[in-house]
C-alpha cells in the first residue's frame, strides 16, 4: 500500500472536547461500515486515555457498535506498559522479555548498598531503595531519550561539578558497569528498552506490511524518539493519521520559534535552554523529530458536541506566552484577552476550597444531563471534595486513586513494622491494636475495649522496651487508681502479647529482607484474620507482598529493622490503587494523568498553588542538570510544561471554575504561576465566583453566636465532698470549678502517651527515691545517693531523665544526704516518711500524705515537703494559698498522726527544694518566720492561719452554699486541666466575666 506524501497530522484544539471530537470524526469517516471500525487501530498515551475514547464512543451512538482496538504506547515514567496489540508481533519480534519491574529494583537497591559500602557512606535498606527507584528513573531516561550510557565517560564537564555530583557521577558509572551483564545473565531486557524495540519493529513492519485498517495514533505527545518514529510511520501511511491535542495553531512565527530549541550561539557555541516548562514545547518536539512542520498540521474538522467558543484556545495562547513576550499583555484586545466561561474562586483555607468546589459540582448535577469533573493533583482536596459531596448522597469515584500505604492495608503493614521497629513503644503498639483492620468482625468490639484499657494504663512515661516492658507495666502496684482497670488489661494481655511474639522475635534475630517480609505478612494476616489482603485494596496489597517476597532474596542485605517501617512507607507509596466504579455517572474527580483527553461541561481546576499545580520538579540524585543538559536529556523542568499543557487543555471546556486557597494546612501558599498569567492576561476580563465562597462559609456560619457564660455550678450542700485532701485545698480556693470537675464529676486529666516526664513525674520519682531510702535503708545518708543511682538505673527509667535529668537529681541528692546528716548531728530525727494522717477539722475530713515529719529538739515537730522546683513565695502563703505545710501542721496537732506516736505542736514548716539556688543545686525555703520577717506568716502562729483560710473555704464551698466559680482567683497559678471544660475562651476578658 502506497504511502501518504504529505503526512495527516490533526489537532483538535483547547477548546473542543477532544476525545468526543475524535469520536465524531471517526464515525463520520468509517460509521457507514461498522466493520470498517471494527479493523482500525488506535494507538493512545494511556490506558486512561484509552477509555476515555471508549466513553465518548459510547455517548455518541445509542446502539451497539463494534469498537477500534484501543493500544496504549505507555510510558515507563508512568509505569504504563505497551498495549498487547503491539506486544508480542509474531515473527520477526525477537525481542527478550523485559526483567520484572519489582526484581529490577531489588537488584539496583543491592547494586547501591554495595557501591556505597565501598565509598565508606553505607545506606540501610529504605535508602537504598530510594536510591535505586530514582536510579531506576534515570536509567529509563537514558533509554527513552536513546542516549547510550556510555556517553558519561566521555564528557568533559567533570572538574565543574560539585565533589557531591562528581561522587555521585561515579557511583552511576560503576553500577551502570554492572547492570548490562545483570541483564544478560537473566537474559532480559529493560523495560524501556523491550518497549523502543517493540515500537521500532512496529514502524519497521508497518512500513513494508500496513494494517488492513486505519491507524489512527490519538493525543499522545511523548518526545520519546521511538514513539516519535512510529508516529512518523502513522503519519504517512496511506490510512494512518496522528491527532494531536490542543496543538495552538493561533501562536505567530515568532510566538512558536520563542520556544526553542534554540541553535548554538555562533560565538560561543553555547545553546540557550529551551522553554520546556512552556505547554507546547512537549508538542514542538514531537513535530521535529516526526519531521513534521507546524504549517503541516490541518484542523480536525468535527466537534465534540459541548465545545467552547473558539476564541477561548486564542485567550489560552496569549495567557501562556514565553515569557519574553508577555509584554503584549498590554496590547490586547478585549475580545483577545476575554475569559468568558472561566471565573476564579480564592479562598482562605483548604478546607473552604473544598466545601466551595462541592457546592459548585452539586450545583452543576442539578442540570439533567450535565457532566461535572474536578482536577487537581492534590489528592488530600480531591478526599475532602469527595467527602463533603457525600453528605448530598453523590458518590465520586476519585480515579487517580490514592498510595497504597494511605489505605487501610497499607496503613496495617506500616504499622507493623513500626511497632516492631519501635520495640512496641507505646504510640506504635496502640496505632496497631487499634487498626480497624485488626480483629474485623465479631470479636473486634470486645478486643478494642481491652485495647482502651490499656490506652489507659500505658499513659505517662514511655515503659521499657519490648513486650516484657509491658508485662512490667501491668505488674500491680501499691495505691494503684487504675487497679481495676490494670488487672483487666493484665487478663487480656497474654492474647494479644501471643499475636505480637514472633514479631518481636523476627525483628530482633533477623537483618535480612526475606523474613521480615513474611514476618509482617503472616503477622497481618493474623491480626485481620486476612482481612489485610481482601478486596481491592487488599489485592493490590497482595500481588505488591507476592512481588517483594519473590524478589526479598535479590534485594539489599542487612536491611535491618529500624529501616522497615521507611522501607513499607515507600514500597506501598508507589502503588496507587483506583476504587472500582460505581460513584456518580455525571461527576469525575481526576489526576492530571486521568484527565487528559478528557472534558466535561464543567471542569473545576483546583490546588492552583505553586507546588502543587504545578508540582516542584523531583530532584535527581544521579545525574546533575549539566549533565542531563550535556547528554541532551530533558531537563526536570519538563514535567512542569506537561502540568501546563494538562491545565491549558482543561480551560477549554464549555464552563471552567479554577481554584485556590491563600494557604496550606502550615504556612502561607504562593499562587499558580498558571493563575498569575491567566490573572495578568485577563486583566478587567477576570471574572470571579466569590459567591461560591460565600456559600462554603455560610454552610457553617451562625448567626446569632452564643458564647458560654461563666460556670458557676451550685449543688446542694448534701451532695458536696466531706472529706478533702491537703493539695486540693488550693484548687478549691482559687478555681473552684476546677474542684468541682475533679472531685464531684470524676473528671480527671489523662496524661500524654508515651509522655516526657513532666515536673509532676519528677517529683514522684523523688519521692519514691528517698521512701524506699527511709523504708530499706534506715535513712542512712550515706546510702541516699546509691539509692538514687540504682532507681535511675533501672530498666523502666525514662531515657531522658537519665540523661538530662539524672546528674541535677544526683547533685540534689547529695546536698540532702548533707542536711540529714547534719540535722542528725544537731540532735534532729526523722520519724515518719511518706506518712498518711487525717483529722475532723472544721465539720470536714482533712487527710493528706506528710513527705516528711522530723521530732526537733524542743519536742515539737518540723513538716518538710519536697519540692523539685521553685517553692512558693511568702506572697501566695500570706494571701492564704499554698498553705499545705500548715494543713498538714493542723493534721498533726489534731492527732492525725497519732497511731505512729506523734502528737503535739508543729514547730517549723520547710520546703527542701531540688533546683537550682546560686550556683548549687538543693536548698531550705520556709513560708513562715518566728518573727514574721520579710513578709512571712509568724511560725506560731501559722497553723492557726492555716485553720482560719481552710475553715473559710469548708463553710462556703463544703458546708455551704456557695457557688463553684470558675477561675475565681485567675492571678494564683493553677493547673489549667479543666479551661477546655468550663470553655475558658469564651468568657474571660468579656465585661462582667473577666
Amino acid at each position: 500500500m502506497a504511502e501518504r506524501r504529505r503526512p495527516a497530522v490533526y489537532t483538535i484544539p483547547a477548546h473542543r472536547a477532544f476525545s468526543d471530537a475524535l469520536a465524531a470524526g471517526l464515525l463520520a469517516q468509517h460509521g457507514d461500515d461498522p466493520m470498517a471500525l471494527a479493523r482500525g487501530i488506535i494507538l493512545v498515551p494511556t490506558n486512561r486515555a484509552a477509555r476515555a475514547i471508549a466513553d465518548a464512543f459510547v455517548r455518541r451512538v445509542k446502539g451497539g457498535l463494534l469498537l477500534p482496538r484501543l493500544v496504549p504506547v505507555g510510558d515507563p515514567e508512568l509505569d504504563e506498559t505497551l498495549g498487547s496489540a503491539l506486544d508480542p508481533l509474531g515473527a520477526g519480534a525477537d525481542i527478550p522479555p523485559a526483567i520484572p519491574a519489582m526484581e529490577r529494583q531489588m537488584i539496583l537497591a543491592q547494586l547501591v548498598q554495595r557501591a556505597r559500602a565501598r565509598s565508606g557512606v553505607p545506606v540501610d535498606a529504605a535508602e537504598a531503595i530510594r536510591l535505586a527507584q530514582a536510579l531506576a528513573h534515570a536509567l529509563d531516561q537514558l533509554l527513552i531519550e536513546q542516549v547510550d550510557p556510555r556517553r558519561l565517560r566521555d564528557l568533559n564537564v567533570r572538574a565543574e561539578l560539585s565533589v557531591h555530583w562528581q561522587k555521585a557521577l561515579e557511583m552511576f558509572e560503576i553500577i551502570w558497569s554492572l547492570w548490562p551483564t545483570v541483564l544478560a545473565e537473566r537474559g532480559m531486557i529493560d523495560m524501556a528498552d523491550r518497549r523502543n524495540r517493540l515500537l521500532a519493529h512496529v514502524a519497521t513492519r508497518w512500513s513494508q506490511t500496513p494494517p488492513p485498517g486505519f491507524v489512527i495514533a490519538a493525543g499522545i505527545a511523548s518526545t520519546a524518539p521511538a514513539v516519535a518514529g512510529l508516529l512518523r510511520q502513522v503519519a504517512r501511511m496511506a490510512l494512518g493519521q496522528v491527532v494531536l491535542a490542543d496543538l495552538d495553531q493561533t501562536m505567530t512565527a515568532e510566538e512558536w520559534d520563542a520556544i526553542g530549541p534554540f541553535p548554538p550561539d555562533p560565538l560561543t557555541g553555547i545553546r540557550r535552554r529551551p522553554q520546556e516548562t512552556h505547554p507546547q514545547y512537549a508538542l514542538k518536539r514531537l513535530l521535529d523529530q516526526m519531521g513534521v512542520a507546524r504549517e503541516e498540521v490541518a484542523l480536525w474538522r468535527w466537534g465534540g458536541g459541548h465545545d467552547a467558543r473558539a476564541v477561548r484556545s486564542r485567550a489560552i495562547s496569549h495567557a501562556m506566552l514565553a515569557p519574553q513576550l508577555t509584554a503584549k499583555w498590554r496590547d490586547l484586545k478585549t475580545a483577545e484577552r476575554s475569559l468568558s466561561g472561566i471565573s476564579a474562586l480564592e479562598v482562605a483555607t483548604p478546607a473552604e476550597e473544598a466545601q466551595a468546589i462541592a457546592i459548585a459540582l452539586r450545583e452543576a448535577l442539578e442540570t439533567p444531563e450535565q457532566t461535572v469533573a474536578l482536577v487537581t493533583p492534590d489528592r488530600a482536596l480531591a478526599m475532602r471534595v469527595a467527602a463533603h459531596l457525600r453528605r448530598w448522597g453523590i458518590e465520586a469515584d476519585d480515579s487517580a486513586g490514592q498510595p497504597l500505604s494511605r489505605l487501610p492495608p497499607g496503613t496495617l503493614l506500616v504499622a507493623l513494622a513500626e511497632a516492631a521497629a519501635d520495640r512496641f513503644a507505646p504510640v506504635a503498639l496502640l496505632n496497631l491494636l487499634k487498626h480497624p483492620l485488626v480483629m474485623r468482625g465479631e470479636r473486634r468490639l470486645g478486643w478494642l475495649e481491652q485495647v482502651r484499657r490499656l490506652d489507659l494504663v500505658i499513659r505517662g512515661p514511655r515503659p521499657a522496651p519490648g513486650l516484657a516492658g509491658i508485662d512490667r507495666l501491668l505488674a500491680p502496684r501499691a495505691d494503684d487508681r487504675l487497679a481495676l482497670v490494670r488487672a483487666q488489661v493484665a487478663a487480656w494481655w497474654p492474647e494479644a502479647r501471643a499475636l505480637l511474639v514472633p514479631l518481636e522475635q523476627a525483628f530482633a534475630g533477623a537483618d535480612a529482607l526475606p523474613p521480615l517480609l513474611a514476618i509482617l505478612r503472616e503477622t497481618a494476616g493474623v491480626l485481620s484474620g486476612d482481612a489485610v489482603w481482601a478486596g481491592h485494596q487488599g489485592r493490590a496489597a497482595a500481588a505488591l507482598f507476592g512481588d517483594m517476597e519473590a524478589a526479598a532474596p535479590l534485594g539489599p542485605q542487612d536491611a535491618g529493622a529500624q529501616a522497615m517501617p521507611a522501607l513499607m512507607e515507600r514500597m506501598l507509596g508507589q502503588v496507587a490503587v483506583r476504587p472500582p466504579q460505581g460513584g456518580h455517572p455525571r461527576l469525575s474527580i481526576l489526576g492530571l494523568v486521568e484527565a487528559q483527553l478528557q472534558q466535561a461541561d464543567l471542569m473545576v481546576l483546583a490546588g492552583l498553588n505553586e507546588g502543587t499545580w504545578p508540582a516542584l520538579p523531583a530532584p535527581d540524585p544521579w545525574l546533575a542538570p549539566r549533565i542531563r543538559q550535556e547528554l541532551g536529556l530533558p531537563g526536570l523542568e519538563r514535567r512542569i510544561g506537561v502540568a501546563a499543557h494538562d491545565f491549558a487543555s482543561a480551560l477549554g471546556a464549555p464552563r471552567v471554575l479554577i481554584t485556590r486557597a491563600r494557604r496550606d494546612a502550615s504556612a502561607p501558599a504562593v499562587a499558580s504561576r498558571f493563575w498569575l498569567r491567566l490573572k495578568a492576561m485577563a486583566g478587567p476580563e477576570w471574572k470571579t465566583a466569590d459567591r461560591y465562597g460565600a456559600l462554603a462559609r455560610a454552610l457553617d456560619h451562625v448567626e446569632t453566636p452564643s458564647p458560654a457564660e461563666r460556670p458557676m455550678p451550685c449543688p446542694p450542700p448534701a451532695l458536696r465532698p466531706q472529706k478533702i485532701a491537703v493539695t486540693d485545698v488550693d484548687r478549691l480556693k482559687a478555681d473552684p470549678f476546677a474542684f468541682y470537675a475533679r472531685k464531684m464529676l470524676g473528671l480527671s486529666p489523662l496524661d500524654p502517651v508515651d509522655a516526657d516526664p513532666s515536673a509532676a513525674w519528677r517529683g514522684t520519682e523523688v519521692h519514691r527515691i528517698l521512701q524506699l531510702w527511709a523504708m530499706e535503708d534506715q535513712r542512712d545518708p550515706a546510702k541516699l545517693e546509691a539509692r538514687a543511682e540504682a532507681l535511675l538505673r533501672r530498666a523502666d527509667a525514662h531515657p531522658l531523665m537519665r540523661a538530662l535529668w539524672a546528674p541535677r537529681l544526683l547533685a540534689a541528692i547529695r546536698w540532702i544526704a548533707v542536711q540529714v546528716a547534719q540535722d542528725s548531728r544537731e540532735g534532729r530525727r526523722i520519724l515518719l516518711v511518706e506518712e498518711k494522717g487525717e483529722a475532723v477539722i472544721a465539720g470536714v475530713t482533712l487527710n493528706g500524705t506528710a513527705d516528711r515529719i522530723d521530732r526537733l529538739t524542743d519536742g515539737r515537730w518540723a513538716i518538710v515537703d519536697y519540692k523539685s522546683g521553685k517553692p512558693p513565695s511568702a506572697k501566695q502563703v500570706q494571701a492564704g494559698f499554698a498553705m499545705q505545710l500548715g494543713l498538714l501542721g493542723l493534721i498533726l496537732e489534731h492527732g492525725g498522726f497519732a497511731e505512729k506516736n506523734v502528737t503535739g505542736l508543729a514547730g517549723a514548716f520547710e520546703y527542701w527544694s531540688l533546683g537550682k539556688k546560686g550556683e548549687d543545686f538543693g536548698y531550705r525555703e520556709s513560708p513562715a518566720d518566728p518573727v514574721g520577717k520579710r513578709g512571712k506568716i509568724i511560725t506560731a502562729d501559722f497553723t492557726a492561719s492555716a485553720l482560719d483560710s481552710f475553715s473559710d473555704a469548708v463553710g462556703r464551698w463544703l458546708t455551704g452554699n456557695e457557688q463553684f466559680t470558675a477561675k475565681l482567683h485567675p492571678e494564683i497559678p493553677t493547673y489549667t486541666d479543666y479551661d477546655h471544660l468550663m470553655r475558658l475562651e469564651e468568657w474571660y476578658g468579656r465585661g462582667g466575666n473577666g
